[in-house]
C-alpha cells in the first residue's frame, strides 16, 4: 500500500516507503506450466518480496521457435498460486494490447492476487512476433506517444468512475471499469530509460521506474535527467520509487564462480547483448558491494533476472546472503 510522509511542508508520497526490495524476473521462456509454479513458489518460500512475468509473444532470446506462455493468463494463473509475495508484469508492451483492455486485465489480476498486482507497461522493444503474427511495430516516436496516452487511459479506468478520453491513438467515451482493482492505487510501473522523451513519461505517470543495470554514472545521469522532468510537470521525483534489473553469478569462492562463468559462456555467444545484464560474476559478499552504490543512488527495488536454464544456487545465495547484508547495511 501506498502512504504519505511529510516532509516539512512537503508532503510526499512513496510506494511502500523507504524499504528495500528484492525479487525474481523469471520471464516465462519454460515449457510446462508446472515449472513456473514450482519457480515461483519456491521464490515465495526463500523470502522474495517480489517476482515477476514480462510480455513477450515471440521473445528473441531462444529463437525463432522457442518456448513462451502468453503472459497476462500466465500471470493471473501464477498469482492464485501464491499468497505472499507481490506479483508483476515486467513490462507490458504498449503496442500488444489497448490501453482499456490492459486495464481491465490489470484489475482482474489484483483481484485474483488479493491485491499484489504492479503492472507495468514500456514502449515496446524486439519481438519476433511482430513479423511472425502480423502485428504492426509504429515507429519510436508514435509508440511513445501511444505509451503516454495508454497511462492516462490505465489510471483513468483504474481511479476514476467514469473515464472520457480523447488521444491520437486511443479513444474512451463514459467508460466504465468494475470492478475497480482491489488496491485503492495499482502502482503503475514504467520501464525504460530515454531521457529525452521515456523520462518525461516516467516522471509524469510512474509511481515505480525499472531499468536495466547501468554503470553508478550513468544511472546518476538519468536520475538528474528524471528530476528535471519531474520539476517540469510539477512532481516531487521522490514520489517515484526506483527500481532496477539485473542478472549474476554467485558461487561460494572464486574457482565455482569461474566454473560457473564458463558455463554461461557456452550458452551465450561472446557478442550476445545479455552480457551488458551481469552486475556481477563473484561472490555473495563482492555482489553485495556492487549493489550498495545504487543503493546510494535511491534505488529500492533490486530484480535479479533469472531465466531457464535456472541458476538456483545464485536465486539461494542471493536471498539467504546478499539479501540479509544489504537489509542490515552490512
Amino acid at each position: 500500500m501506498m502512504f504519505s510522509e511529510t516532509l516539512g511542508s512537503t508532503r510526499r508520497m512513496r510506494v511502500y516507503g523507504e524499504s528495500i526490495r528484492f525479487g525474481i524476473h523469471s520471464g516465462q521462456q519454460y515449457t510446462s506450466f508446472p515449472e513456473m509454479v514450482d519457480l515461483w513458489q519456491r521464490v515465495e518460500e526463500l523470502g522474495y518480496d517480489w517476482i515477476s512475468c514480462f510480455d513477450h509473444f515471440r521473445p528473441p532470446i531462444g529463437g525463432p521457435g522457442g518456448p513462451c506462455f502468453e503472459g497476462t493468463t500466465l500471470l493471473s494463473a501464477l498469482a492464485a498460486r501464491t499468497s505472499r509475495i507481490r506479483c508483476a508484469m515486467l513490462v507490458s508492451a504498449v503496442t500488444w494490447r489497448h490501453p482499456a483492455v490492459a486495464a481491465a486485465a490489470a484489475a482482474t489480476i489484483d483481484h485474483v492476487s488479493g491485491g499484489r498486482l504492479e503492472f507495468g507497461i514500456g514502449a515496446a522493444g524486439d519481438d519476433l512476433g511482430y513479423e511472425q503474427y502480423g502485428i504492426p511495430f509504429p515507429p519510436a516516436g508514435q509508440r511513445l506517444d501511444m505509451l503516454d496516452e495508454a497511462c492516462r487511459v490505465l489510471r483513468g479506468l483504474w481511479d476514476e468512475e467514469v473515464t472520457d478520453f480523447t488521444g491520437k491513438h486511443f479513444r474512451l467515451s463514459a467508460a466504465h471499469l468494475e470492478p475497480k482493482p482491489l488496491q485503492q492505487r495499482l502502482p503503475l510501473v514504467i520501464g525504460g530509460e530515454g531521457v529525452k522523451r521515456m523520462l518525461r513519461i516516467v516522471a509524469e505517470h510512474a509511481d515505480i521506474w525499472n531499468t536495466l543495470v547501468a554503470e553508478p554514472e550513468t544511472y546518476r545521469r538519468r536520475l538528474g535527467a528524471l528530476a528535471d522532468h519531474a520539476a517540469a510537470v510539477g512532481r516531487d521525483p521522490g514520489e517515484i520509487r526506483q527500481s532496477m534489473t539485473f542478472r549474476a553469478v554467485l558461487g561460494e569462492d572464486r574457482q565455482q564462480v569461474e566454473e560457473r562463468r564458463r558455463a554461461v559462456a557456452r550458452i551465450l555467444p561472446p557478442d550476445s547483448p545479455l552480457w551488458s545484464e551481469y552486475l556481477v560474476f563473484g561472490t555473495p559478499e563482492e555482489c553485495v558491494e556492487r549493489l550498495k552504490p545504487y543503493l546510494e543512488l535511491g534505488v529500492r527495488d533490486f530484480l535479479l533476472g533469472s531465466r531457464p536454464p535456472l541458476d538456483w544456487r545464485t536465486i539461494e545465495l542471493f536471498a539467504t546472503e546478499v539479501i540479509p547484508a544489504l537489509r542490515t547495511g552490512s
